[in-house]
């Protein structure tokens, strides 16, 4: 599985086990190094539901459409924006608006690149998507997403891979949340927001 290096990591071959413990071993990324988009794929999730159930939503032909990628940019030293690309009817769309920021991770407490969707409305905001990110190589990082209504939901590990940059990030989507403050989704931090 692993041949010396992390960059020469086989993500898509790892069990979901070992992604998740290879997942505590790594870093998290600057949040001025991501910068760009990212190719995005799903990974060998913890259950045959939750594979069926991210298949049906990263590969809807309908809506959202195909995932490629998701997109990040700084803004400043604290926090950044970001979207996910998706190839739908024949046309290349953005959707999914997020905020990103450097916080503890839900899983082991280090810190990790925070992707909070709450912060905009969207269906992701809406289910309280959150994923974190770090790094396993120079061009290649392992995210894990989570969702849910309850906290018991959004412990629940949903990982994905990203690769990149490939291409320059497109722009800023999205209309925010009023208010919102994206420390009200990240349990370290729910006490101090």
């Amino acid at each position: 599985m692993i041949a010396g290096s992390r960059a020469a990591i086989d993500l898509p071959r790892l069990g979901f086990k070992d992604t998740l413990a290879l997942f505590a071993k790594l870093d998290a990324p600057a949040l001025a190094d991501m910068n760009g988009e990212y190719a995005a794929r799903l990974l060998n999730q913890p259950s045959w539901l939750a594979t069926v159930i991210g298949q049906a939503t990263v590969n809807n032909p309908l809506a959202p459409g195909r995932w490629l990628c998701k997109s990040f940019r700084p803004v400043d030293h604290q926090v950044g924006r970001g979207y996910n690309t998706f190839q739908h009817l024949g046309r290349t769309v953005q959707r999914f608006p997020m905020q990103t920021l450097i916080a503890p991770s839900r899983y082991d407490g280090r810190p990790a690149y925070q992707l909070v969707y709450r912060a905009y409305h969207s269906m992701c905001g809406e289910i309280h998507m959150v994923d974190e990110v770090r790094r396993v190589g120079p061009d290649l990082f392992l995210g894990i997403g989570t969702w849910g209504f309850s906290d018991r939901q959004r412990r629940v590990p949903l990982p994905f891979m990203l690769r990149g940059p490939i291409a320059p990030y497109r722009g800023d989507i999205g209309r925010p949340r009023a208010g919102f403050d994206p420390r009200s989704e990240i349990p370290a931090l729910k006490k101090k927001a």
